[in-house]
């Protein structure tokens, strides 16, 4: 069988910002607008912290307006909460993210809910996500609009096809299993819990795996000529040995890349597929909210 074909998430995310560029260009040249997107770091982790420099790098890139608030791990609720009120109240700002997961102590529902809809660019407000399972026009996560985006554009219609979304996350999961309802896939959405996983893997003409273990999806679970979209991202050790005797790491996926490359028909890569995509669409999601906010319909973004 031929190598799967791989799909390449950061060339499509790179068209994905030059549409951006292209929309805020038009809000400021033809409305005198400027998108504006404010994102929250709470504490220091790492990986976060990598994660908010990139998205203000892209947004100020974009031609945007970016705000990044980084407050210390001891931050209380209420100074947090504080803290979205005024973005909530911030004429400047269209776009709001308060960057997952919160130190210990700090209740991550009641601070998303805090969170004005309309500037909600993560998407996990209940009314976001209402709107959503009702197939009302809203803001929906960044990393499952990317991941349609990218399937629509090797797949073109996905009516009638079998998905198997591995994982039910509000951040992933659920959102990404309403938007292949909405495109008339059969959809299952399965998890640690189900019952003989690989065989309801097996089933799958698009496989989505979002659950955050290293290469769990081996090459006997997925149905030859499948398009294969890993969402996982996992450091492990380094092959070399003496690399990885020093602490050194590789990043993988959820999928064993190798070895279902041989089976699948398309997959993406861990790093390069999925990961470049989020940040593309986080943009892409504050633009829209920004022109929203005004009654504005872009044509870049059309």
């Amino acid at each position: 069988m031929t190598p799967a074909a791989v799909i390449d998430g950061k060339a499509f995310a790179e068209g994905v910002r030059a549409g951006v560029v292209r929309a805020v260009t038009e809000l400021k040249d033809d409305y005198g607008i400027t998108p504006g997107l404010a994102v929250v770091l709470v504490g220091d982790d790492p990986a976060s912290a990598v994660y908010v420099r990139n998205k203000g790098e892209q947004a100020n890139a974009a031609g945007m307006h970016s705000v990044t608030h980084r407050l210390p791990a001891h931050t209380s609720q209420a100074d947090l909460l504080d803290l979205v009120r005024q973005l909530n109240a911030d004429a400047s700002i269209h776009g709001i993210l308060v960057q997952m997961p919160l130190p210990k102590g700090l209740d991550a529902d009641a601070v998303i809910a805090a969170i004005d809809p309309a500037k909600d660019v993560d998407g996990l407000h209940p009314l976001s996500a209402g709107r959503l399972s009702a197939g009302l026009p809203g803001l929906v996560p960044c990393t499952p609009v990317g991941c349609m985006m990218l399937l629509k554009d090797r797949l073109g219609d996905l009516s009638g096809m079998h998905a198997v979304m591995v994982g039910r996350s509000n951040l992933m999961g659920k959102p990404m299993a309403q938007l292949l309802l909405a495109a008339n896939c059969t959809v299952t959405i399965a998890h640690s819990r189900t019952r003989d996983l690989p065989a309801v893997c097996r089933v799958a003409d698009i496989l989505v795996v979002a659950v955050g273990q290293a290469e769990m999806v081996k090459a006997d679970w997925v149905k030859p000529g499948a398009t294969v979209l890993d969402v996982g991202m996992n450091r492990v050790s380094s092959r070399d040995p003496d690399k990885a005797a020093a602490g050194k790491t590789r990043l993988v996926g959820d999928v064993d890349f190798a070895a279902v490359s041989a089976v699948a028909a398309q997959i993406t890569p861990v790093p390069g597929g999925i990961g470049p995509m989020t940040i593309a669409c986080l943009l892409r999601n504050a633009v829209l909210a920004c022109a929203e906010a005004r009654g504005i319909r872009l044509a870049a973004l059309a």
